[in-house]
């Protein structure tokens, strides 16, 4: 089964920086749909970065001009580079997966392959 497994949450002060990395196991990213979710205490989960197979890019205006998505086929990994963070940042976040044909399940947020999730605080 597709594995995939998020790194790099932890805690930081308002204003700092995280770098988050999924790898997937047995799995190249680079032919899937990728996105990042988050959720926050008490709320709903919400998407709030995909890369499509074409490349294309989307943010969710919560996180548009602070955070990056990218991947990094050398490493096979899905990244996001979160700057500017601040405390409404704070959740468990998590990347999910999608075969072609199906990527959009990523953009309706229900995509097959998910990783365990990592969190990240912000105070």
């Amino acid at each position: 089964d597709v594995q995939l497994v998020e790194s790099g949450g932890g805690s930081v002060q308002a204003g700092g920086s995280l770098r988050l990395s999924c790898v997937g196991a047995e799995l190249t990213l680079r032919g899937y749909c990728v996105g990042w979710f988050r959720q926050a205490p008490g709320k709903e989960r919400e998407g709030i970065a995909r890369i499509m197979t074409d490349e294309s890019t989307w943010y969710g205006d919560s996180v548009k001009g602070r955070f990056t998505i990218s991947r990094d086929n050398a490493k096979n990994s899905l990244d996001l580079q979160m700057n500017n963070l601040k405390p409404e940042d704070t959740g468990m976040y998590y990347c999910a997966a999608d075969v072609r044909s199906s990527c959009r399940k990523v953009v309706e947020g229900t995509p097959h392959w998910w990783g365990q999730g990592t969190q990240v605080t912000v105070s």
